[in-house]
């Protein structure tokens, strides 16, 4: 493992913090530094990781400390909130139908369905009826020769006409 400055480590625990890659974390270090770091070595400076277990109580408060400020950022930016893209989808689509392009607003509002019933979000029990198994159809199963003709007495009179005309 390559010995480490502590600016590189700081820049390393707050890349992780921000939810970036190890192996984008190296590939930056490399770019921003000049120095060869193993995404395993990167991995060790991620508290959140199995790897990084150990880590010190310095870098682990500023890995905590960072996320904490990311997510708050993160809120504070208006594409990030539900209501802000909505807002934009329904200003799209009226101008969309405005134009006549009714084929771009249609996609426009089945965007807009989609973000309202939460086909993005990850959540626990957000599709009651397939968590509940309602509205599922009974496995099939292969029928024999006798049961297909039990099912369906004229089909040797249908075999017999023929359909060319």
């Amino acid at each position: 493992m390559a010995a480490l400055s502590d600016e590189v480590k700081q820049f390393i625990v707050q890349a992780l913090a921000c939810y970036d890659s190890p192996s984008q974390v190296a590939e930056d270090v490399i770019a921003n530094f000049g120095t060869q770091v193993p995404r395993q070595q990167v991995e060790t400076y991620d508290p959140s990781r199995r790897a990084g277990r150990a880590l010190s109580v310095k870098w682990r408060a500023l890995f905590e400390a960072t996320r904490t400020q990311w997510r708050k950022e993160l809120a504070e930016i208006p594409i990030a909130n539900r209501v802000t893209r909505l807002r934009a989808l329904n200003r799209l689509a009226v101008l969309a139908e405005r134009k006549g392009n009714c084929g771009l607003a249609l996609e426009i509002l089945e965007q807009a369905a989609k973000e309202v019933g939460g086909m993005y979000e990850r959540r626990p029990g957000a599709c009651p009826a397939v968590e509940a198994n309602v509205d599922r159809p009974a496995p099939m199963r292969a029928i024999t020769a006798a049961e297909y003709m039990l099912a369906n007495p004229g089909h040797e009179a249908m075999a017999d006409r023929s359909f060319d005309r």
